[in-house]
């Protein structure tokens, strides 16, 4: 995208200033997005306790993925919606309509193909103009809404598969896909439950991490070349460690990640759908109020602070325009 050069008085002191892409994957450009993005987004969630549910699709779905990005990412979005709308409308757990809010995560801590979604869940819901709480300390039972989510997802795709809407892999077959949905639905899924957040500011920060930005930032990067691309990432509950793979592989793994154009990465459900504003106002009304105070709104963007040249202490100044590089194909 090109940028400009800034040069002081004296000439002393110079820096380079690349204009933004505003791409979701760049690591460059994500954090004024992911600031204006929080503001919006704690004005609207209900002062209220929330639940964060991770549900994940089996590996052995991730040929499907790769020649269904669009679609197989609507149906995760859809099944976990429907999961949860339709347990908490249960009398046994809450009978009402929550507040879902919904972020789609494609990637491991190694940038590898790994999709899921992470649900942010009011801890209760409207029902007949009055809120109503859990009956229970532990919400849902993991083992109900991992059930329900694996029959409802694998439904949606025989149906899918059926209609002739799903591409598949040139070693796949119709008959193998749907031997393979077949024995999906005899295993167990991962759907991961949190306890009860007092509040729901802090999965708001840590989804936004991930709506913008890519799978790595410029830091973790140690070494590129024409031979090696090597990063560094944190495992789970384990020291930090290096991957090293060669240029066309890590451009393989990264290039999973990139957006599907038009699609939204983002979604909200129930009461805090955009139809439902009426209902999510009457919902910020009866919430009562929380036992612990709300985090401190540390995301607020501020300009970025002008800077100075160290040697005759005056700003630096627009120099000439750098244009953009294009690289032959």
């Amino acid at each position: 995208m090109g940028g400009h050069l800034e040069r002081c008085p004296c000439t002393a002191t110079e820096r380079l200033v690349w204009h933004s892409c505003k791409h979701r994957l760049c690591p460059r450009c994500a954090g004024k997005a992911k600031a204006e993005w929080l503001a919006h987004a704690f004005e609207r969630l209900l002062p209220c306790a929330h639940h964060h549910l991770v549900f994940t699709l089996p590996h052995e779905l991730l040929p499907l993925w790769r020649f269904n990005r669009r679609l197989m990412a609507d149906l995760l979005f859809e099944t976990a919606a429907a999961t949860l709308t339709e347990l908490l409308a249960d009398p046994k757990y809450l009978s009402a309509r929550p507040g879902l809010l919904l972020a789609l995560h494609t990637w491991s801590r190694a940038a590898a193909l790994h999709p899921h979604v992470h649900a942010l869940v009011t801890d209760g819901g409207l029902a007949d103009g009055q809120w109503r709480s859990p009956r229970r300390s532990h919400f849902l039972p993991a083992r109900v809404v991992k059930a329900l989510f694996r029959g409802k997802f694998l439904a949606a795709l025989g149906r899918r598969l059926t209609a002739g809407e799903v591409r598949l892999p040139t070693d796949c077959s119709p008959a193998l896909t749907r031997r393979l949905i077949n024995r999906l639905g005899r295993v167990s899924w991962h759907v991961w439950l949190t306890r009860r957040y007092a509040h729901g500011e802090g999965v708001l920060l840590y989804l936004a991490r991930y709506l913008r930005g890519g799978p790595l930032r410029d830091s973790q990067i140690l070494r590129a070349d024409h031979e090696r691309v090597v990063f560094r990432y944190q495992p789970n509950d384990a020291p930090p460690a290096t991957l090293s793979l060669r240029p066309e592989d890590w451009l393989q793994r990264y290039l999973e990640h990139v957006p599907v154009t038009g699609q939204h990465s983002l979604r909200h459900y129930g009461l805090y759908a955009p139809a439902a504003r009426a209902s999510c106002q009457l919902a910020r009304a009866l919430v009562p109020p929380p036992a612990i105070p709300p985090l401190p709104r540390r995301f607020a963007s501020h300009p970025a602070p002008t800077p100075y040249c160290p040697h005759c202490a005056q700003p630096l100044r627009f120099a000439r325009r750098l244009p953009p590089q294009r690289s032959p194909p």
